[in-house]
């Protein structure tokens, strides 16, 4: 779910960026638009406030998990795997004397 909460995080932060940008190039005189995007950067900066929120909590709740001393478990995906094998380039046989 935390990576689902990045992804939202991180477009909503975008969206942001983008209408207040939009906000700073409004013709003087095109009042109906200005208000209009500052309606819609301030809805944006709610939501974004309450996915920061989101975020915070689902990053306690995988710390509350890893245990009380704070040690990393082993992703078990990847504890069952072994080490790479060393390879090493195959030799030509050596040509004989006389040939």
């Amino acid at each position: 779910m935390s990576k689902t909460i990045d992804l939202e995080l991180t477009r909503a932060e975008i969206e942001v960026l983008e209408l207040e940008a939009r906000l700073r190039v409004v013709p003087m005189n095109d009042t109906q638009l200005a208000d209009a995007l500052k309606t819609a950067l301030s809805a944006k900066k709610e939501r974004l406030a309450k996915l920061r929120t989101l975020h915070a909590a689902a990053g306690r709740a995988n710390r509350d998990k890893e245990g009380a001393d704070g040690a990393n478990k082993a992703n078990p995906l990847h504890a069952g795997r072994r080490p790479p094998l060393k390879r090493t380039v195959p030799q030509r046989p050596q040509a004989k004397p006389g040939k």
